[in-house]
Order: C-alpha cells, then structure tokens, then sequence
C-alpha cells in the first residue's frame, strides 16, 4: 500500500506541476485574470489526481474507480465549448476582435494541456509504481526519483509538441511605408482601404504604421489567406501595443490585406506605442492558428503547381 501512495502522490505533483508550466499567458489571450487561473488550476488539479489514480486503481482491481476516472477524463473535453463560450462573450467587448479562427484555436489548446496533465500524472505514477514492485525494486526513494524523471520528459515532449509555431519562422516581417493616393491608404504597393475622413489621413501620417508579412514559401502563402489568422495578427499588434481607436471610428480598426499577386499581406495599424521595432516584434510572435495552417507543398499537385 505505501508503494501506491507514493506513485499516487508522485504523479500528482509531477501533473500538478505540467499544470502550472502551461498556465502562461499575457495580454493576447485568455486567462489573463486571476478568476482564470483560479478555474484552470482547479481542473488542472482534477486532471493530476486522474492521471496519478489510473494504474493503481487498475493493480488494486478497484474497476468501478477506474470506470468512474474515465468518465471524467471525458468531462475535459467540455472544456473547450467553456472556453469558446466565454472568448465569444468576451469578444463582444473587443475594439479589435480575436475572430472565430484565434477563439476555435485557444480553446483546442486549453483543452489539450489537461490532456497532458493526465498524461504526465500517468506516467509519473506508473513508473515509480514499477520500479517498486518490479526485479529493479529501488525502494521509495528511487521510485521517486524514477516518476519525476519520467514525468519531467513527458511535459518537456509535450510543451514542445504543443507550441505554436510563431509567424516570423514562416514569413520575413519587415516594416512598410504608410502613404496615401488621394484617399485610399497604402502600406508599400499594398491597398489597404479607402479612408475619406481628412482627419483619418492626418492621424494616419503622423502616427500610422506599416508592416509588411512575405511569406516563405507556398505553405506560409497559403497561411497568410486564411482570414482567421490575419484578424489575429490585427488583435495581438491592438492588445499589447493599443490602437488609436474607440466605438464608432471603424477607420482606425487595424486591418490586414493581401497582395494576391506575390502573396504578401500588409498591416496598417495607428497604435498608442508607435515604436517600430516593438510592432515588428509582436507580429512575428504571433502564433499560427491551426485552423489556418495549410500544407499545399505536401502533396503531389500543390508541388507541381509551385514549380
């Protein structure tokens, strides 16, 4: 019995902790308020004790506790309806909105991170379990030794698997030239919109920027049409630098467009920091969303086409 304990607490310290290395956030996305991680620990703690609780409940033969863990293993994936539920409540108040794509995408990867957490806890808990009752019996503190080890792989396997791949490894992000002919707005020999208002035009000399996104090869291409990842580009440059903008100035909502000639999208935003290489940095930390991404390379025809 002091085996169990032991992999039963092992694994659910190792899922606690895969729990508190995933609730990261910043002002781009949700949870970015204590009323967030409140709710994510709580069921990042319930996903621990689940995965801790698998393989000694199956070695004590205690069947009913393990039908009872797998229905709530199942319960997790509600998860993500309760994050697009609240993102899409939240985006209601949104100057610059996330977009459906950005939304579908944070809460496949909430959802996912208490799918590791069980993993970790399981594995946590069931190496030190047999490294107790196996011919390599190395005694409580071996066992210990022997879950955290393989509890750490398991997140350090898994962080990597789940991370986002930024747009700047896809595309080269580069500044633009924000100028205007007559009234439409340009970044570079980019169109962006029409823009009548003169006191639009002069906010936009003085204080508007320009980003241009040159995609890398066919697949990033194919990325940058997806609308859902362009509206979240405009939503993170808006969260973390700000935008000049309120209700009823839809003039000032920052909008990327795309040259369907060479494939290129432009940025043009007006944001409270005006700082360059800050906006240049955001845009290239801007996550592919998975909706989006698009392989055309990968297959014989989109290949054939790129020749």
């Amino acid at each position: 019995m002091t085996s169990v304990w032991v992999a039963v607490g092992i694994g659910f310290v190792l899922g606690t902790v895969a729990r508190l290395a995933m609730l990261r956030t910043d002002f781009r996305q949700y949870p970015s308020y204590p009323h967030g991680y409140v709710s994510h620990l709580a069921l990042g703690l319930i996903a621990a004790f689940t995965g801790a609780v698998v393989v000694p409940a199956l070695i004590l033969e205690e069947f009913t506790a393990v039908t009872f863990l797998v229905l709530v293993a199942q319960q997790f994936r509600e998860i993500r309806g309760l994050e697009r539920k609240t993102l899409e409540r939240m985006e209601e108040t949104e100057l610059v909105r996330r977009g459906a794509g950005y939304i579908e995408d944070i809460a496949k990867v909430f959802e996912a991170r208490n799918y590791l957490t069980i993993l970790t806890a399981l594995a946590a808990s069931s190496v030190a379990l047999f490294f107790q009752r196996s011919a390599w019996d190395l005694g409580p503190v071996g066992a210990l030794a022997a879950g955290t080890a393989a509890g750490l792989g398991i997140v350090l396997i898994g962080k990597r698997a789940l991370d986002r791949q930024p747009l700047g490894r896809i595309a080269v992000v580069r500044e633009g030239q924000v100028h205007f002919k007559e009234t439409l707005l340009y970044v570079d020999d980019i169109l962006i919109m029409e823009i009548g208002l003169a006191e639009g035009r002069d906010a936009y000399e003085r204080y508007g920027r320009g980003v241009v996104i040159e995609p890398k090869d066919d697949n990033a291409r194919a990325t940058l049409a997806n609308f859902g990842q362009r509206q979240a580009i405009a939503h993170d440059v808006s969260a973390i630098l700000g935008v000049r903008k309120d209700v009823g100035t839809p003039e000032f909502t920052p909008l990327v467009r795309l040259d369907l000639d060479s494939g290129r999208a432009a940025l043009a935003v007006v944001p409270i920091e005006p700082d360059i290489e800050p906006l240049l940095a955001v845009v290239r930390r801007v996550p592919v969303i998975e909706g989006a991404r698009t392989r055309p390379l990968a297959t014989r025809p989109g290949r054939q086409a790129a020749d």
